[in-house]
């Protein structure tokens, strides 16, 4: 009944509660102190249900952080148990559930939970340049390249992860070399070819090199 199909209790433990319950106001009042909530868009949501244990089980055993799904309103929320050792830790799993959310795989954006120096940026297309309809898409198309062949070879020259989402574009890695992806993302936008985009990224990669 709708009465009963609310949220999942709040659970640190291996197994996901097959209790549901809706919360009292005390309680309600209680919870929502640091707590952290990331909305799931519809889209999303079926991903999630199948990548659950692989989400929750590094937050829960790594950062021992209380987790629930709250299923009234379709977020995930994350909580600091007696046992978390350090409150950041609570941002850095709001990041990685936002990570999952835009696109990202779960083994690619629990670095989020492991490292301090990666980060999230994204834009859209029309941040860039105003296209549309068959621009639009050819730019998209460009973007990604045959088979996701320009992402993945721009991936692996900046040591990024990329999601391209329709017009969405969404980088993960450290400050330097999210801002090197996004550079190189933008230029493919405004119409520059995939090789000579990989040149430039070739130089500018091995003067980072060689820097340090």
């Amino acid at each position: 009944s709708k009465a009963t199909v609310s949220v999942l209790y709040w659970t640190h433990t291996h197994e996901m509660s097959k209790v549901f319950a809706k919360p009292g106001a005390a309680a309600d009042a209680k919870e929502k102190k640091d707590i952290r909530r990331v909305k799931i868009p519809q889209h999303r949501y079926t991903a999630l249900k199948k990548s659950w244990m692989e989400i929750y089980t590094p937050l829960v055993e790594q950062c021992f952080l209380e987790v629930r799904m709250n299923l009234k309103n379709r977020s995930v929320e994350i909580r600091a148990s007696k046992e978390t050792p350090d409150i950041g830790l609570l941002t850095k799993a709001e990041d990685f559930i936002k990570a999952f959310v835009l696109g990202f795989d779960v083994p690619d954006a629990v670095a989020l939970l492991r490292l301090d120096d990666i980060y999230l940026d994204s834009f859209e297309v029309k941040d860039v340049k105003t296209l549309e309809g068959d621009s639009l898409s050819r730019c998209i198309g460009r973007m990604s390249g045959t088979h996701g062949k320009t992402k993945f070879t721009i991936e692996n020259l900046t040591r990024t992860r990329i999601v391209v989402a329709d017009s969405h574009i969404h980088i993960m890695g450290n400050f330097q070399n999210t801002k090197i992806a996004r550079d190189a993302m933008v230029d493919l936008v405004r119409g520059s070819p995939a090789t000579k985009v990989y040149a430039k990224l070739r130089g500018i990669m091995n003067r980072v090199n060689d820097s340090n």
